[in-house]
């Protein structure tokens, strides 16, 4: 599958947030052989949780998934905003070897943007990035998301 296909699933996850009046953002981690491990949608509302971000949970997935909080080598993580500082820290320390984004977030994000975390020289582990995958289907629902509730 190409990274349009999963970031396609990541989109659908995505949707799937907003209808739970959650920020639209959908995650996916495949291994190597571009089968799906783990996925998540953002849930800090219906979880109380405020870590509870879609790359969070899809991470949390796949650690409890593989049994280890150091994730397989290989893996990809396809979300649909680019992460957030600390979403960046969690995918350096679980060692996600590529990180695909669609939209790019220069208010929060934390990877071409802000903090460029995978920049700094005590980032440990420094994925591969590729952004702007189906960057604009990603943008268009978080700006129709946002629009509707101001």
């Amino acid at each position: 599958m190409s990274d349009e296909d999963h970031m396609g699933r990541a989109l659908a996850l995505a949707r799937a947030a907003a209808d739970a009046g959650e920020a639209p953002i959908g995650c996916v981690i495949v291994d190597g052989a571009g089968e799906v491990i783990a996925e998540g949608a953002n849930a800090p509302i219906a979880l109380h949780d405020p870590t509870a971000h879609a790359e969070i949970i899809a991470l949390r997935q796949a650690a409890a998934a593989l049994e280890n909080y150091r994730l397989k080598p290989g893996l990809t993580l396809y979300v649909t905003l680019e992460p957030c500082a600390m979403c960046a820290g969690a995918i350096s320390n679980a060692r996600i070897a590529r990180v695909v984004y669609g939209a790019s977030d220069p208010k929060g994000g934390g990877v071409a943007h802000g903090a460029r975390l995978f920049d700094q020289p005590t980032c440990h582990w420094k994925p591969a990035v590729t952004s702007g995958v189906c960057a604009d289907d990603a943008s268009k629902l978080l700006k129709d998301f946002f629009k509707a509730r101001r």
